[in-house]
């Protein structure tokens, strides 16, 4: 198990072995300072974990979580509460998880106006053939926010998921757009 800290509302592994040794699990986190890690090979600095990937890796004993100044070690409630600011967190990270345990690489869909891009290799591997928006259901929808999702997947030849959660479990509808 290797230590992580809680630096702010950011979760880092300092340990440039642990880091590089985390990131070849599953391409978990971003090594500071480092455009774009092409592999393992790349990753020569800590690593930067978004909230989600902390605790997952939590979850399933990678990591232990420690405060940066105090070196409390936090539990994922604990966490929870921390980054409650967080919108749909509970959402998000019920779909993060599932993906991630059914083999996928998860990563941030930010750069497609999304929550999630979906790898089933990885970054450098191959391109993520899906983007994921996370619902909660009776969240209503604008259709023109579905045409947008559709749109955005479409130019960058992914395919579109909404992952609808409703008390902890997850239905998937995949969207392709359709040119007649």
């Amino acid at each position: 198990m290797y230590t992580a800290y809680l630096v702010g509302d950011r979760v880092v592994v300092l340990d440039d072995a642990a880091a590089k040794d985390i990131y070849s699990k599953g391409f978990f986190g971003h090594p500071l300072g480092t455009e774009k890690p092409k592999g393992p090979e790349d990753v020569k600095a800590p690593l930067a974990l978004s909230p989600l990937e902390a605790l997952y890796l939590l979850e399933t004993g990678v990591i232990e979580i420690r405060d940066i100044t105090t070196d409390k070690s936090y539990s994922p409630e604990e966490l929870k509460e921390i980054w409650k600011f967080m919108e749909g967190l509970e959402e998000k990270y019920l779909v993060y998880k599932e993906l991630r345990n059914k083999g996928f690489v998860v990563r941030s869909g930010l750069k497609y106006g999304s929550d999630f891009v979906v790898y089933e290799f990885g970054p450098g591997i191959d391109h993520a053939p899906y983007v994921v928006d996370v619902l909660e259901k009776g969240t209503s929808l604008d259709p023109s926010e579905i045409v947008k999702g559709g749109r955005v997947a479409h130019g960058v030849r992914k395919r579109y998921i909404m992952a609808i959660v409703e008390n902890g479990s997850i239905n998937y509808v995949m969207l392709k757009w359709y040119l007649p």
